[in-house]
């Protein structure tokens, strides 16, 4: 018996040899370029996430690296990155210590005239620390210094010291409005305007902090899934040192045409591969987005708002060296940016892709979301929506959102507010609606910012939408 099964895998496998041994090298070699260059885009997928961010403000603005691009409005769908805040004025710090050594952000109190929700975070997008009201210096302000990878020497008293295992990086930082209102809006552009940037080295006189406004700009930093992004990745690897952790995809680049120190540049066949294997890369990593996350609410479609081992990963630099959440934080960065520390003390985010029938969004058709009264958090809650494709918001319409910040939101008996997301608005809920595209689908983001103990008890729930139109202009149907 033994003897006949040994007998029948050898059989098998000189078949398979004999098989293998009849694919051309020239398959054999365009098949490797393809496997490697579809893990070098999950791979790859957060830093250049980030460097589309980078050459957005490099090529597009005048805004450079160690200053500050702000958007001195609420953002509008001029602004095309990934799953954005549009009720809170945006400042951005792109920085990198290559070359002027350590980088210091200096964040200023919080007091009656605003605060800050800010994140730092690496190349990677790893989390550095969070800072502002609910970020690690409470909203007391403080001096954070980014340091170069390696970078041994004693940090001055009275500033943080923020290691980083890249050069390059950047600050989100979300001055808070308490409306949308002109005077709110002018109020917290200044207050983000207190930030200072500048080199550890000028610290006894530091230069004035140039901010540049880009809220005119169409900044456009969704992921391209073609030939650039290799392109863009190929960027990160030279301008960066190689994390230990990291170490074994050299090869694996290499096989595609990214080496340090050396061009990029495929020729047509390879080309070609790579522009097949980044479409494949797209559909790979869509699959567990589609699927769902781990549901928020039981019974409901509002789930977490990334899969949790990446989350785990980003903020803590993946320090459980057992662990390294490649795939979960490739999918994480196709739709989204930043990593937070301690995701859920300044604010936490709840992701919708269905209705209550279990069914995608169509933007045609008309829906209602009932946000309960008594929201648990300490500053606002809002509910935002993004071109399903893109992850961006969606393009040539008013609005992005609705907020507790809008004081002309209509509040039901109960202190209920029922929130309405189509192509027109019903009639008389024209406050409490956001437009949609009736050509596109689309998805949900809700946030709640400095989230109260209540809201992860879930005792208080967010429900699911329910469609209440069945085509543009037929009108509401109760």
């Amino acid at each position: 018996m033994r003897r006949s099964i040994l007998g029948a895998l050898a059989i098998i496998f000189a078949a398979a040899g004999a098989h293998a041994q009849t694919i051309p090298p020239e398959e054999l070699a365009a098949r490797n370029i393809n496997r490697r260059a579809i893990e070098a885009v999950v791979w790859g997928m957060s830093a250049v996430n980030t460097e589309l961010m980078l050459q957005e403000m490099l090529t597009k603005t005048q805004g450079k690296v160690n200053q500050v691009i702000y958007w001195g409005r609420p953002l509008d769908w001029h602004n095309q990155t990934l799953t954005p805040n549009p009720d809170a004025i945006y400042f951005m710090a792109f920085f990198n210590t290559k070359d002027v050594g350590p980088i210091v952000i200096d964040v200023p109190p919080g007091d009656a005239n605003g605060s800050l929700n800010g994140n730092v975070v690496t190349v990677w997008q790893t989390s550095l620390e969070d800072v502002g009201l609910l970020g690690i210096d409470k909203g007391a302000g403080g001096k954070f210094v980014i340091l170069p990878p390696g970078y041994k020497e004693k940090v001055p008293d009275g500033y943080s010291a923020l290691p980083s295992d890249t050069f390059g990086g950047y600050a989100l930082l979300r001055s808070s409005m308490k409306s949308h209102g002109d005077a709110d809006v002018a109020a917290a552009i200044a207050y983000g305007k207190r930030v200072k940037v500048y080199p550890l080295s000028a610290a006894d006189n530091p230069p004035a902090t140039v901010f540049t406004d880009v809220k005119d700009v169409e900044y456009d930093s969704t992921v391209r899934y073609d030939l650039s992004f290799f392109e863009n990745l190929n960027r990160v690897v030279q301008g960066e040192p190689w994390i230990e952790r990291d170490r074994a995809m050299i090869d694996q680049l290499r096989t595609i045409g990214i080496e340090k120190g050396k061009p990029f540049a495929p020729d047509s066949k390879t080309q070609a591969i790579l522009s097949s294997a980044v479409g494949e890369a797209k559909l790979l990593l869509a699959v567990p987005y589609d699927a769902g996350f781990p549901a928020f609410y039981a019974g409901t479609h509002w789930t977490s708002p990334a899969l949790p081992e990446a989350v785990e990963g980003q903020s803590s630099t993946y320090a459980d060296r057992n662990k390294y959440a490649v795939d979960a934080r490739g999918v994480a960065y196709t739709y989204a940016y930043i990593a937070i520390k301690r995701l859920g003390a300044g604010q936490f985010y709840l992701i919708n892709i269905k209705d209550k029938d279990g069914e995608v969004y169509d933007g045609a058709k008309t829906y209602r979301l009932n946000v309960p009264a008594n929201v648990p958090v300490q500053q606002y809650w809002s509910v935002t929506a993004y071109d399903r494709e893109t992850h961006a918001l969606i393009k040539h319409v008013a609005r992005a959102s609705r907020s507790s910040q809008i004081p002309e939101l209509q509040r039901n008996a109960d202190g209920s507010v029922d929130l309405y997301f189509g192509p027109s608005a019903p009639p008389g809920k024209e406050p409490n609606w956001v437009p949609t595209d009736p050509a596109r689908r689309f998805e949900l983001m809700a946030r709640f910012y400095a989230p109260k103990k209540e809201f992860f008890e879930n005792r208080w729930m967010l429900p699911d939408l329910e469609k209440i139109t069945t085509a543009v202009g037929s009108g509401v149907k109760q």
